[in-house]
């Protein structure tokens, strides 16, 4: 078996960084976001990269994108963090609308990344990624809180592991509301094969524009056939904090750590993949203060594994 590698290469027309260790591949973009591009495992891709990566250059979402400073959508243009009101419009740099025109999945999406380190040893190839959110004045008119994002990415056998890390460069405390967005598939597997497997949890009920009420109802651990159900649905998880798509003797396993007390899954109508997006705060956080902060001086980080290529559970 081939030793762990990391490699700077080009991935359709932009320079990447892939890691291989064993039948385990992954690719980011550090000049497009740090994009997740591709998750092969024995040759076989797990990741969907509908649209293109000029559509993810436009602010729509593919592959394993990361949200912040805040995941999905909030409700208006304004929020307060402590004293502080923060006022910005639809066309503030980085802001993208969804269809009811609120702005959604924050602003970072496609901005270049610094790579900072490079690494294979005996059993795994790591990667560490830096983005001075702090340096970007455009990007300030919409989350005033100068900070880090660091991301480290590290790919053994049997697993990708996403650590993902928010250190505040002003002197301010930052409120954290980012998550990720991976759009997983089973190659070969038609949606009607798919299930999806969810832990206990409370289901945050949604209102007419995919907001939090506020309300919840707990519901058990449970495997869901797709076949036609759609999902656009966020939850607040228990101490099991893992999420599972599976099909024809094929698993792919999201498992969250402490950071990640929600999770939103997303499958809409008659398409092969499945987001399964790990999430630091809620939908909305940043206007309702359900968000962790950190403060100056501190360090708030959070990790998730994508568990590829394991069997499927009796």
């Amino acid at each position: 078996m081939a030793a762990p590698r990391a490699r700077v290469r080009t991935f359709r027309g932009w320079p990447a960084v892939t890691l291989a260790a064993g039948d385990l591949e992954a690719t980011f973009l550090p000049g497009l976001g740090m994009l997740g591009a591709s998750l092969r495992h024995r040759g076989r891709e797990h990741l969907s990269l509908h649209g293109g990566l000029a559509t993810y250059a436009e602010g729509h979402t593919t592959g394993l994108p990361l949200l912040a400073p805040w995941a999905n959508r909030l409700s208006g243009f304004e929020y307060r963090i402590g004293r502080r009101v923060v006022r910005f419009g639809a066309g503030t740099p980085g802001v993208a609308l969804d269809p009811n025109g609120l702005p959604i999945h924050g602003t970072v999406s496609a901005r270049p990344w610094e790579l900072v380190e490079l690494s294979a040893s005996a059993g795994a190839a790591a990667l560490a990624a830096r983005f001075p959110f702090g340096d970007h004045q455009d990007l300030l008119r919409s989350f005033p809180f100068p900070h880090d994002l660091r991301i480290d990415a590290l790919v053994t056998r049997e697993r990708l592991r996403v650590t993902t890390s928010v250190v505040p460069t002003g002197r301010r405390a930052v409120p954290v509301s980012f998550g990720w967005h991976p759009y997983i598939r089973l190659p070969g597997v038609p949606r009607r094969e798919l299930v999806v497997h969810l832990p206990a949890r409370r289901h945050l009920e949604l209102d007419e524009r995919l907001l939090p009420t506020g309300r919840a109802r707990r519901e058990p651990a449970e495997d869901i056939a797709l076949v036609d159900r759609t999902f656009d649905d966020g939850y607040r998880l228990g101490r099991e904090r893992v999420l599972a798509l599976s099909g024809r003797g094929q698993r792919v396993e999201l498992r969250l750590d402490r950071g990640y007390p929600f999770a939103q899954v997303y499958a809409p109508r008659g398409k092969p993949y499945v987001a399964l997006e790990p999430m630091t705060a809620p939908t909305n956080a940043l206007i309702t203060g359900d968000h962790p902060t950190v403060p100056v001086g501190g360090c708030f980080s959070a990790t998730f594994d994508v568990v590829v290529g394991g069997e499927v559970r009796p």
